[in-house]
């Protein structure tokens, strides 16, 4: 069995999530998969104070992301990044497996 290739979190995504941790009690980024949303899959992506034994972390001078092994195989090859847009500002991924995704970005299917 071919294991998967984790994401990739942008410099952009950790120099933001080090911004958050300069305000207050080291957080760790979470982004997971879960079923739901209006295209069968949806990510929850939110900050939390410890990481699980069992998680995957990806670490950059300080800042670090969380991804439990049930969302792994969902999120291989995928792209954690942060967007400051003028509609706002949010933590995104780009997935390369998902087939089709919702208007709202955080919905897809596989």
């Amino acid at each position: 069995m071919q294991l998967a290739i984790p994401p990739r979190v942008t410099d952009r995504a950790f120099a933001r999530l080090s911004e958050i941790n300069e305000e207050g009690p080291r957080r760790f980024l979470r982004v997971a998969v879960e079923g739901g949303g209006c295209s069968g899959f949806q990510y929850d992506i939110r900050l939390e104070e410890a990481a699980a034994s069992d998680d995957l972390v990806l670490e950059k001078a300080g800042a670090a992301v969380l991804i439990d092994p049930v969302s792994l195989p969902f999120l291989a090859d995928a792209e954690i990044d942060f967007a400051d847009e003028l509609i706002g500002a949010r933590f995104v991924i780009n997935n390369p497996n998902a087939t089709s995704s919702c208007g709202c970005g955080t919905s897809f299917s596989m």
